[in-house]
């Protein structure tokens, strides 16, 4: 079983991951007027790592009980493109994942 912190790391790291591949895929979708494979493939997997980041970060933040603050920053930082990875780093740095 994955503790919560690997859990949150795992989570953010694949939010962010879904988030470039979506990214590259409407790059070629709009930009090379190709195929939009890669917009129908990672725009379902982003949607389910959106959803599966965002819960683990609501549980991240009451089990390792953060202060109100970076609870919200955690559950904003999925809105933006590749954020929730650095946000994960600053996290661990600060020592939020290591209760």
């Amino acid at each position: 079983m994955f503790s919560t912190q690997k859990t949150f790391i795992l989570a953010a790291r694949i939010e962010a991951f879904t988030w470039a591949g979506l990214l590259i895929g409407t790059y070629f979708k709009y930009a090379l007027d190709m195929s939009d494979a890669g917009v129908w493939l990672f725009g379902r997997l982003h949607g389910a790592a959106f959803l599966f980041y965002f819960f683990v970060s609501l549980y991240s933040a009451s089990r390792l009980r953060w202060p109100w603050w970076c609870g919200v920053l955690a559950v904003l930082a999925a809105i933006p493109p590749l954020v929730t990875y650095p946000l994960e780093l600053w996290f661990s740095r600060r020592g939020l994942l290591d209760k």
